[in-house]
């Protein structure tokens, strides 16, 4: 899926309109400081820090899920992302990091709803935008697959079809 680190450090946007303290906002830029260090492990855990003392700082819950959905724990990112939905139901972000964790499950449908909702609230997002490419393309190639088993006849157009979006999807310029 599309760019973690660039999501990481344009989706508190949307968040930074939430109030927050000068004790949530040091949290925070601590957590986000190591994690443009490289130091991934102590930035997580400086957020899981900072929410002992402040657990409803939505910015900083919104970054922590940010970073264990780029570490790999989507479970745990999904956790959050989704709780943040259903106390902040009118903001984008949480939906396309949903998104992002339900497309790298190869749950696309899924995804594709999310995307739908984010895009919903803030027609201009971006990377809602980009995302929702790249979901529809999977979509797409899946139902060029079903198609395929159930294709009569010549299927060559199909055939070629699927092999465009399919090299799409890896990475591969299509074949012409």
């Amino acid at each position: 899926m599309p760019k973690f680190h660039a999501l990481f450090h344009s989706c508190c946007i949307a968040l930074a309109l939430l109030s927050s303290t000068a004790v949530h906002a040091a949290a925070l830029e601590d957590a986000q400081a190591l994690w443009a260090a490289g130091k991934r492990d102590l930035a997580i855990k400086a957020a899981e820090d900072g929410l002992k003392a402040t657990p409803d700082d939505p910015r900083l819950r919104f970054a922590l899920g940010t970073m264990l959905m780029e570490q790999r724990q989507l479970e745990r990112a999904r956790v959050i992302f989704t709780a943040l939905i259903e106390e902040y139901p009118d903001l984008a972000d949480p939906y396309n990091n949903l998104a992002v964790i339900h497309a790298a499950r190869g749950e696309y449908e899924a995804a594709r709803q999310q995307l739908m909702r984010a895009l919903e609230l803030q027609p201009d997002h971006a990377q809602a935008q980009e995302n929702l490419g790249d979901v529809l393309m999977r979509l797409a190639q899946q139902a060029y697959e079903r198609a395929l088993k159930q294709a009569l006849g010549d299927d060559s157009a199909l055939r070629l079809k699927l092999q465009r979006v399919s090299d799409l999807n890896n990475g591969k310029r299509p074949a012409s």
